[in-house]
């Protein structure tokens, strides 16, 4: 016969598919947080406990004779020790209420792990031009849909990368249990986006998120290959100098975008900060139009077209930033780990979408002749390999930056790889630095710095309301707590 200690209760609680709820039965997504929360699946099973543990506990009294006798003890004159514990415990829930020094310390937090993906972002936009522009130009393999499929594409590696090390910070957790609590993390943010809170009611908690998040990332990605195929396209209609003007007052784009999808305010230093980065922008295009070489005129024969086509890139690339906060990201409350994991996952879902979907036009443009398929090989081959895990790299970085931060200041913080393009150029391909490009990166630096200030300012201005909004609520809980004691 058994022993007492090996019955078994079933305890929901327990259970990641039942997670625990506070007394609306709304879930909250704290007690969810990516895999440092998860129960340890090769120790236990979930959702039972023993019944010897059961009883143990609710054979304990709540409340020894002492803690009885000193209550009857304190009440006794006129109610002081009742005061007493009811300060005592407003004092310990406004303990947990945000204070200023927490919402400032959290939002540091956010911009420090901001700042390492805009480092990652710049670094891997840099190489991934620098190797792009060698193997069309110097090793001529010309093929600009290819490159894009490719490019785009890569990103399908970035979510089983991300599992991989995921995993390896939880090797104690077999995988079965470690994917299936992952997969269980993703589709709960998916359920705050289609809620847009982080705090899921019982009902809330069971919507299918698998049809929802489809749609929006078909749409962004539809959205993003137009962006970017208008760059390859316009690239052989107009002048350099315009191509880049044209595509990188995106930022402006964005903005605008901004303001009519995301109800982002109207500020004054937002505006003057975008308006002297796209001025940067300007001065790097057409600081040295006298130089220009021989035949690009030649090259710039339909450069109207070639404007008007890139135009549309630059409105669609601003458009897609947008679209990406406001389609695919975690609400506001959601941690910063949480929404990079989500970011990365979207990024791949992205490029699984590429992959399958986008090869239908390769044989068209291959029987039409407008691009003929052929792989690199040799040096391009390893270039080109560079070149794409580069720019998986920079997707991933540059979307985790828009989740954290804003499209706009992402779109402005991208202007910064200008400089640093034509500073490899100068280190690595013998072109000199002009005076146009050095006055010109100057602008756009302080021109981000200037917005990066500002967002730092907003960012505390939303966490001091939301802060204050808590203590609002928490108020409110001791008022009706207190009245409905005072009752009984």
């Amino acid at each position: 016969m058994p022993l007492r200690s090996q019955e078994l209760l079933p305890l929901q609680s327990l259970d990641r598919h039942h997670p625990p709820r506070d007394d609306n039965g709304n879930y909250n997504s704290s007690d969810d947080e990516e895999e440092d929360a998860m129960v340890p699946w090769d120790t236990a099973k979930p959702g039972i406990i023993t019944r010897a543990a059961s009883e143990g506990l609710s054979a304990q009294p709540l409340l020894e004779d002492s803690d009885l006798q000193r209550g009857r003890g304190e009440t006794s004159y006129e109610g002081t020790g009742e005061v007493e514990a009811r300060a005592r415990r407003r004092h310990e829930m406004r303990s947990r209420s945000p204070s200023g020094a927490a919402v400032e310390l959290a939002a540091r937090q956010k911009y420090i792990i901001a700042a390492i993906f805009l480092v990652l972002t710049l670094v891997s936009f840099v190489v991934q031009t620098e190797t792009a522009v060698y193997i069309q130009s110097e090793l001529g393999w010309k093929k600009p849909y290819l490159m894009l499929y490719f490019t785009h594409g890569s990103w399908t590696v970035l979510w089983p990368f991300q599992l991989l090390i995921l995993k390896a910070r939880k090797p104690h957790i077999p995988w079965p249990a470690f994917f299936k609590s992952h997969l269980h993390h993703l589709r709960t943010t998916v359920r705050m986006i289609m809620v847009g809170s982080p705090h899921l009611s019982a009902s809330q908690s069971r919507l299918n998120p698998v049809p929802f998040m489809v749609r929006r990332i078909l749409l962004i990605t539809c959205v993003l290959t137009i962006a970017g195929s208008t760059w390859y396209v316009a690239v052989n209609m107009t002048t350099p100098s315009d191509l880049t003007a044209i595509y990188n007052c995106s930022a402006f784009f964005a903005y605008v975008f901004s303001i009519f999808m995301l109800k982002e305010r109207m500020r004054v230093d937002k505006i003057f900060s975008v308006v002297v980065a796209c001025v940067g922008v300007l001065i790097v295009a057409y600081g040295d139009a006298g130089t220009v070489e021989k035949g690009k005129e030649v090259e710039a024969a339909n450069r109207t077209l070639g404007n008007l086509i890139i135009g549309v890139g630059s409105v669609m690339y601003g458009f897609y930033e947008v679209l990406y906060k406001k389609a695919a990201c975690p609400p506001d409350g959601v941690s910063s780990s949480r929404t990079i994991i989500f970011a990365n996952t979207v990024a791949s879902g992205l490029g699984a979408t590429t992959l399958f979907v986008l090869w239908i036009p390769i044989p068209i443009f291959h029987i039409l002749g407008w691009e003929t398929f052929e792989l690199p090989h040799g040096e391009a081959a390893w270039l080109m390999a560079i070149s794409v895990l580069s720019n998986a790299v920079f997707s991933g970085s540059f979307l985790a930056l828009i989740s954290l931060t804003s499209p706009v200041l992402s779109s402005v913080a991208a202007l910064l790889t200008i400089f640093l393009v034509a500073t490899a150029d100068w280190l690595f391909r013998d072109k000199s630095l002009s005076a146009a490009a050095i006055l010109g990166s100057l602008v756009i630096s302080g021109a981000f710095f200037l917005l990066a200030w500002s967002t730092w300012r907003e960012m505390n201005e939303e966490e001091e309301r939301t802060g204050r909004k808590k203590d609002d609520d928490d108020e409110a809980v001791f008022s009706e707590s207190e009245f409905e004691e005072g009752d009984v």
